[in-house]
């Protein structure tokens, strides 16, 4: 089997493996991806939590981009965690260079344990500035209510935030109900493409991390394929959820969900 298409991960390190550019990894290539990656950071964490974060110089984390597309072009770029105003203004810089279309931003800011990843001036240049650089945005409900500065409680909330968010200059959104207390998780698309609620059945499990950066990709990876925008995150949805309902059940924590469900491995293997 050839890689259906290439993806560069622009996002940090998870030494735990359930999130961060790991979970990217695993996600993009048990979609049938080739997968690249630019580090921005490298934590120290386990499902219990994040122990410490280690910020890759600005500089390091542009020739990572540079040299990497200048020898392989990826078909879409999915960013994850920057932390520093002045890696987001690295980062812009190197998208400018290499002049991708698709690009994915998961605006990560907390992790699933509350740790902070990311500064105030960070926030403030990643809303003004590389948002509206990006064909989606996918915050969950924190995050939304960091860039939006409201309270989201319930979907009419949602809906509300994920037009304010296009307001500030997204050109598509879809903002993720995983955080709400509720039966069904609801997630909400808008944008260029009109308007849809994803309505899934939610899962009783605590091992959820890494999801919101396994979906971004996964939306990525479709849409390098060809995919439609609402498709390819209807598509990402479905694969989150099925690694979500596997139900891994590792670490003492916020276990990790199973990306390998994707997978049918060749029984020569075996």
């Amino acid at each position: 089997m050839k890689p259906r298409s290439k993806i560069l991960i622009i996002a940090g390190s998870d030494s735990s493996g359930g999130a961060g550019v790991q979970a990217d990894i695993k996600t993009v290539t048990s979609l049938g991806g080739y997968a690249m990656t630019a580090i921005t950071a490298v934590t120290a964490q386990n499902t219990n939590g994040v122990h410490s974060v280690f910020p890759i110089k600005p500089k390091e984390i542009e020739k990572q981009i540079l040299f990497t597309c200048s020898d392989i072009k990826p078909d879409a770029v999915k960013i994850g965690m920057l932390h520093s105003s002045k890696v987001i203004t690295a980062v812009i810089r190197s998208l400018k260079k290499i002049r991708i279309r698709q690009i994915i931003l998961d605006p990560v800011m907390v992790a699933k344990g509350g740790t902070r990843l990311i500064n105030d001036s960070a926030i403030k240049i990643l809303i003004d500035s590389l948002i509206k650089k990006s064909l989606i945005i996918t915050p969950n409900i924190p995050e939304a209510e960091v860039i939006t500065k409201s309270k989201i409680r319930n979907l009419d909330d949602m809906i509300k935030a994920s037009k304010t968010i296009l307001k500030l200059g997204a050109k598509n959104v879809l903002l993720k109900g995983g955080h709400r207390k509720s039966k069904k998780v609801e997630d909400v698309y808008l944008g260029e493409y009109g308007f849809k609620v994803f309505k899934n059945k939610k899962f009783k499990t605590k091992n959820t991390h890494g999801t919101g950066c396994s979906l971004s990709s996964a939306i990525a990876l479709f849409l390098s394929c060809g995919k439609p925008l609402k498709t390819s995150c209807e598509l990402g949805i479905k694969y989150v959820n099925q690694s979500i309902k596997s139900n891994l059940n590792y670490g003492k924590g916020n276990g990790p969900v199973n990306h390998l469900n994707s997978i049918e491995v060749n029984k020569d293997f075996l």
